[in-house]
Order: structure tokens, then C-alpha cells, then sequence
């Protein structure tokens, strides 16, 4: 007789099977991935797993150690403003004699077309400026112009990209996202990069100016608003002030770390985190920078606060000034979109924008030198494009205008080690190319960051198995013609 199994021990081998069968499979999971693993080892971190703003030392001495960058959205026209040109007062109305690159050909002349201002030297230096801007004259003692700046890329986007984050793709840090990723800022209770939007509508290229791109979010720039509230909720309703807001917050600082904790690594959380302990902070401290009050009816009328063309803009670079006093590193003053993009009507609308901004531009400079913080502070004062030598929009002289031009045009900076009254480099006779002591962007910027003791090329964020730079290996140069 055949002797048949048990049926309670087949039972029991079933059961085994059908309960093991998910287990079996994640044994197996587990080995694959382990044979994987010694494929294919983990790399280490190649950066830190946090990011701050705290002070950080530089690779060399520095002469700056804060920057206010009044930013001229749409390309001030060089030839009526910084950089006279008599030889196309010679052939005022002739046709250009030599090749040209236009932007927008369907509207374009070859009409040579001198500026209908006057140039006249301007302090102890004898530097040429306009009739346009006599305030930016009273100060040519403190500048350094940059006649022969060059980006050579004509669209606004792009180099607007190249002047604020080095090149001209998009995505990549801004310069004050640099600043502050490589120095941090002297101050704890505000941000260390603010943005001082214009009332009429943001820049072109809008938050890309302030973008911190693949740098932590903890460096992007902070924006304030142009009008009051200039932050919005930064004051807490008042039954939340006081001890109340002071448990609430230390009780969810508490639940914020445990949360970090639990996730190294993710920088967008950590900025996150940092920007809410930051907002406690500046209820106090950013209400007090902003308060204009504070300031004597001399300095506001040195800004011309109390004048319609210049209230706006004045009140904007006062606060700069303000914010850099009290360690902020980085400020960014914005003009309107495309207030200075004269494809027409440039007899007009330059003058406007000129007495929007000249006499704050220089009380910014005056204001800062008188209170001892010039020599730290750099101040920068410019577009991303100057203006074709020739008409645009020939249909009247009232209706001329001029061509956007990346090929030279000019700029100035101020203090933080920057050469006090002086010209550097020139255009040719119609002010189309740079041909002498060329400033390129990325030398502008190698230049700028050797003032703030950083060198372009140690400056470093790892990111896509490569170590990225502000220049990103363009053949940035630290000019000496520049420096003091």
C-alpha cells in the first residue's frame, strides 16, 4: 500500500508558499540591489549639505565690501549722455560710411545722427558729459567711466543675461546671488540681496534678474515692492504681537528642524526654513530701513524726494543706502521696463528719463562718500546696451530714435576701489565700436569680484561634474586701468 503524505503537512507547505511569496521577491530585490551597488558606489557629496549667509572670508584683502547697482533697463544712449563724438557733428544728416548692425532693419536709416545736446568737461578730472545729466557732472570727480564696455549681443534678453549673470543662456545665477553666495552678508536680520522694483512694471527678463539659478535658494535676491507696504504681511496683527508671536515662532523653529533633520540635503527646504526665521527678524529691522522719516529734510531734498520726477527713484536709492549701512551686501535699483529703449521720440523721452534719475544717482554717490562708506561701497550705474550712431524711425526729427548697440557703449562705477575721475577706454569716431581698453562683461565682472577679494576663478559651485564659475571660463581679465 502506497503511503500518501500528510494532508496537514501539505496544508502547512501551501500556506508557506502563498505567505512567502512577496518576501521571496523582495529577498531577491534586495540582492539585485546590492549587486548594483558594488557595480555602481555611491559617490560622496561633492558640496555642503547646507547653505548660509553668514560672513565668509575672501581669497584676498578686499577694497569693497557692499554693492548698490542702480540698473538702466533698455540701453542709455552713450552718444548723448557719456561720450561725444564731433565727427558726426562734422557729418550731422550724411549717410553712415561704414557697415553697420542694425537690430530692427524694417525701421533702420543709415542717417548719421549727432546728439542736439551739449558736452562740456565736468569737475577737476575735465571729464565730457552731457547738458543732459549736470548732476552725474557734479560728481565726475568720484566716477570711473567706462567708455568701451561690450557684450555684443543686441537683443535685451541677452545681454541683460550677459551684464547680470555672465552669459547669455538663461537659468544662470545672478550676480548678487554670487556676492553672496561667496561673501554672505554683514547683516542677520535682513537679506543679504535685495531688489528695488520701479512702480511702472517690472524689468524685461522680470525675476531672472534676482534668480539665484543653480546656486541654493537661500541667495536669491529679495524683492521690495515700490510702493507701501513695500514687504508685504511683514507686521503681525496685534493680537499676535509680543510674547504671543515670540512662543509661536520658537515652538515652530522646533518643528521646522526636526523636519530638516529628517531631510539633508534638500536646499529649497533649508532656504525655506532660513527665509521664515529671516521674516521674524526684519519686522523690527527692515520696517526701521525703510522708514524715510528717519532721515533729515537736507538728505531727502539731496535725493529730491520732494520733487514729482525724481521722488520715486529718490526714495529707492535712499533706501539702498540705508540697507547697505546696515550690512546688507547686495542692492539692485531697477528703472522701468524699457525706460531707456529710444527707438523714437529719443529727443523727448531721454531728457524725461535723465531727470528721473540724475539727481538721486548722484546723492547716492555724495551721500555715501559724506558718511565714510564710499571707499567700501561700489556704486554701478548702467544698462545692458548703448545706441546706434544713426536714425531710427526717420519720419520727423521729432520721431527719431536710436538702434539698440552692444558693440561699445558706456557705464560708470564709483568707489569700492574703483579709479576716481577717470575716462577708460574709447569707441570709434561714431561711438558704434569699443577699439581701446575694451571691458568685455566677464571683465567687468572678473574686475568687480577682485574688488570684493574674491577671484573669478576660485569662486566655484560645483554642479554637473564640473566646477561653475560667474565667468564660466570666458577669458575674464582683472583690469588694471580701473583700479585705484
Amino acid at each position: 500500500m502506497t503511503n500518501l503524505p500528510n494532508i496537514d503537512s501539505v496544508s502547512a507547505r501551501r500556506h508557506f508558499m502563498a505567505s512567502s511569496a512577496m518576501s521571496v521577491g523582495s529577498l531577491a530585490m534586495a540582492w539585485m540591489n546590492q549587486q548594483e551597488a558594488k557595480a555602481n558606489p555611491q559617490q560622496p557629496n561633492l558640496e555642503p549639505l547646507s547653505f548660509d549667509t553668514l560672513p565668509k572670508q575672501p581669497h584676498h584683502p578686499p577694497k569693497a565690501k557692499a554693492m548698490i547697482s542702480l540698473w538702466m533697463q533698455g540701453g542709455p544712449s552713450h552718444h548723448d549722455m557719456f561720450d561725444p563724438k564731433p565727427e558726426m557733428v562734422k557729418h550731422d544728416g550724411e549717410d553712415f560710411p561704414d557697415e553697420i548692425k542694425y537690430d530692427d532693419a524694417a525701421n533702420a536709416s543709415s542717417k548719421i545722427f549727432a546728439s542736439p545736446w551739449k558736452f562740456s568737461p565736468q569737475g577737476e578730472c575735465g571729464m565730457e558729459l552731457s547738458e543732459l545729466i549736470p548732476h552725474t557732472g557734479s560728481i565726475a570727480d568720484e566716477i570711473c567711466l567706462i567708455r568701451s564696455t561690450k557684450t555684443g549681443v543686441n537683443n535685451h534678453g541677452q545681454s541683460i543675461r550677459a551684464l547680470q549673470t555672465g552669459r547669455i543662456t538663461a537659468g544662470r545665477p545672478s550676480l548678487g546671488s554670487w556676492l553672496t553666495y561667496g561673501l554672505g552678508s554683514e547683516a542677520d536680520n535682513l537679506p543679504a540681496f535685495l531688489a528695488l522694483i520701479d512702480p511702472g512694471q517690472l524689468p524685461v527678463m522680470g525675476v531672472e534678474n534676482w534668480s539665484n539659478g543653480w546656486l541654493p535658494s537661500v541667495y536669491q535676491g529679495t524683492v521690495i515692492r515700490p510702493t507701501e507696504p513695500r514687504i508685504l504681511d511683514l507686521t503681525p496683527p496685534a493680537h499676535l504681537k509680543g510674547k504671543a508671536q515670540a512662543r509661536a515662532l520658537e515652538f515652530l523653529e522646533q518643528l521646522n528642524e526636526q523636519h530638516r533633520a529628517q531631510r539633508p540635503g534638500q536646499h529649497d527646504l533649508q532656504a525655506r526654513i532660513a527665509s521664515y526665521q529671516l521674516a521674524a527678524k526684519m519686522q523690527v529691522a527692515a520696517t526701521d530701513a525703510m522708514d524715510l522719516s528717519q532721515e533729515s529734510r537736507a538728505t531727502q531734498e539731496m535725493y529730491g524726494m520732494h520733487e514729482k520726477e525724481t521722488a520715486d527713484y529718490g526714495s529707492r536709492c535712499l533706501i539702498a543706502r540705508r540697507l547697505i549701512e546696515r550690512g546688507v551686501r547686495f542692492v539692485q535699483v531697477y528703472t522701468a521696463n524699457q525706460l531707456w529703449d529710444s527707438h523714437g521720440g529719443i529727443i523727448k523721452g531721454l531728457p524725461a528719463a535723465c531727470r528721473k534719475v540724475d539727481r538721486p544717482s548722484a546723492a547716492l554717490v555724495r551721500d555715501l562718500k559724506q558718511r565714510g562708506l564710499l571707499d567700501s561701497t561700489v556704486v554701478h550705474w548702467g544698462g545692458e546696451m548703448g545706441r546706434l550712431p544713426v536714425v531710427q524711425n526717420d519720419a520727423g526729427r521729432a520721431k527719431y530714435g536710436r538702434d539698440h548697440n552692444t558693440h561699445g557703449f558706456s557705464m560708470w562705477v564709483a568707489g569700492g576701489g574703483f579709479k576716481a575721475g577717470h575716462v577708460h577706454g574709447k569707441t570709434d569716431e561714431w561711438g558704434h565700436k569699443a577699439i581701446e581698453d575694451v571691458v568685455n562683461h566677464f571683465d567687468y565682472h572678473a574686475t568687480l569680484l577682485h574688488l570684493f577679494g574674491l577671484d573669478h576663478e576660485q569662486l566655484t559651485f560645483h554642479r554637473a561634474n564640473r566646477d561653475q564659475t560667474l565667468t564660466d571660463g570666458q577669458p575674464g581679465q582683472v583690469i588694471p586701468g580701473l583700479l585705484a
